[in-house]
């Protein structure tokens, strides 16, 4: 089974998202994994929106990179410039992949505007993760 790490700066927000979304629509077909290269908790309003769109992460803890230094990872999504550019050296033949989405976290206005933020960059990650489901994990499956 495949493994693939989301990695973000806090582990808060774009990286649990991505999680949910992956978990989701991997539908039990590879091992997703999130960390950050420092935790900041799970950000309630994630959890909101994804719950809005059916999605559970309440359970969902913020892990740190060095957490996850023993496993092979197939592929490794940076969700964050910071992360792409901070992301310590580890050992492994992953795939690495990056999209830099904007931070709902930095949001500003009423809660409504905020939520709306956050909507608006999980509406971004949940297309990157049906593409990268279906494009890239689904082919290496059938190819391996």
């Amino acid at each position: 089974m495949k493994k693939v790490l989301v990695l973000c700066t806090g582990n808060s927000c774009r990286s649990q998202i991505a999680e949910g979304y992956l978990r989701h629509f991997a539908d039990g077909s590879a091992q997703i994994y999130s960390a950050g290269i420092e935790t900041h908790g799970v950000n309630p309003r994630a959890i909101k929106v994804m719950r809005e769109n059916g999605i559970d992460i309440s359970a969902h803890t913020s892990n740190n990179i060095n957490e996850y230094m023993n496993i092979d990872f197939d592929f490794v999504i940076t969700v964050c410039d910071n992360a792409k550019e901070s992301c310590p050296y580890f050992p492994t033949k992953a795939k690495k992949f990056h999209y830099n989405f904007p931070d709902p976290a930095k949001a500003t206005g009423t809660e409504e505007e905020i939520m709306e933020k956050f909507r608006m960059v999980s509406e971004m990650i949940k297309s990157y993760c049906f593409d990268f489901i279906q494009e890239i994990l689904k082919s290496e499956v059938i190819t391996s």
